[in-house]
């Protein structure tokens, strides 16, 4: 299925795994990026020299292009920057809003830049910043997300730019698809579809977890930092959610600590990120910590499947989720729905 995306980046499907940290590793992107759709490799987690170990992983396993998701407001982001470069990646792929400085270097070296947006506002500005497409999640995506529904934020983000625009929230199969190229996208997006894959190497419990749940157990909570997160609900979010700030404080410093030892990060630094985040919110010393450790709690569950202890961001479609395909399966299996539907409306078409 060729559309303005497949051909800006170069894979043979309209379809992209969202940067998901602990999740998105060089086994699943080099899966996804065999299986013909754009595979984007979660860097927030790793050090500087992980990440490149982990590109050159992917480049062994595939020769299909695939990308790299960043942290625009990281302090290493240029020396991350570089790194893709020099490793020749061929798609570039932000959570928050790259710079124009960062957004030249990345084109002036080749490389497609494509940030991740919540509001039509940020879409207009990445693109006159000289952003070559745009991922736009609407408010049924998981993790961090917006109030505004896809259905609605969608075409006012593809009426507002001239680049291509990739829709996320919501999707998980070739209905989905053609709904979004219906709106004017050129492409989806999409996260926990992916994650509930047999290439991903989240644990069997945790996936068991996700399959479990109904859509009644996604849950949006702003007790974890501070910002609407949106996650399976678990007995850890509950207890956030009840718990004093005194205690949450406690158990945000605990779990700062787990992470700086694992990330080499000091605590100055984890500080600044978590203050970078809090600028212009409302939030508590302890959301502050939290908010720089947020990836901590994703780890629990995502890499040492700990259910009890960690957080699960999840889509909406978790809900409607209940098998384990493999990335080859499942891009196949949208593929063939996509054209089934598309052929069904043309019939249609015909009829009338």
């Amino acid at each position: 299925m060729e559309t303005a995306l497949t051909r800006l980046v170069g894979v043979r499907h309209p379809i992209v795994q969202a940067g998901m940290g602990w999740v998105a590793g060089p086994r699943l992107v080099s899966a996804t990026a065999n299986a013909g759709a754009l595979g984007i490799l979660a860097s927030a987690t790793m050090t500087v020299d992980q990440l490149r170990e982990a590109i050159r992983e992917v480049g062994a396993r595939t020769t299909a292009p695939f990308g790299v998701n960043l942290r625009a407001d990281a302090q290493d982001a240029a020396d991350r920057v570089q790194i893709m470069i020099e490793e020749g990646v061929r798609v570039a792929s932000f959570a928050l809003a790259p710079s124009r400085e960062l957004i030249a270097a990345l084109k002036e070296s080749g490389v497609v830049v494509v940030p991740s947006v919540g509001a039509r506002r940020h879409a207009e500005k990445v693109a006159a910043w000289g952003a070559d497409a745009v991922i736009v999640q609407g408010g049924e995506g998981g993790g961090h997300t917006g109030e505004v529904a896809t259905t609605v934020l969608l075409p006012q983000v593809v009426d507002a730019v001239d680049i291509p625009v990739v829709a996320a929230g919501g999707f998980f199969d070739g209905r989905g698809l053609v709904a979004a190229l219906a709106y004017g996208a050129a492409g989806v997006a999409m996260g926990t579809r992916f994650l509930l894959t047999s290439d991903s190497t989240v644990p069997d419990a945790v996936k068991a977890r996700y399959l479990a749940a109904t859509v009644r157990d996604v849950t949006v909570t702003t007790a974890i930092d501070g910002l609407p997160h949106r996650m399976l609900r678990t007995e850890l979010v509950d207890a956030m959610e009840r718990s004093g700030r005194t205690r949450r404080l406690l158990r945000a410093v605990h779990r700062a600590a787990g992470f700086r030892r694992i990330s080499g990060l000091t605590w100055r630094r984890m500080l600044q990120d978590g203050l970078a985040l809090k600028h212009g919110k409302d939030l508590t010393w302890s959301q502050v910590l939290l908010a720089a450790n947020t990836p901590m709690l994703l780890r629990s569950a995502m890499v040492q499947g700990r259910t009890d202890l960690g957080v699960m961001a999840s889509g909406q479609v978790a809900g409607v989720i209940d098998d384990l395909p493999s990335c080859a399966e499942l891009v196949e299996r949208i593929v063939g729905e996509a054209e089934a539907v598309l052929k069904s409306l043309e019939l249609l078409r015909r009829t009338q």
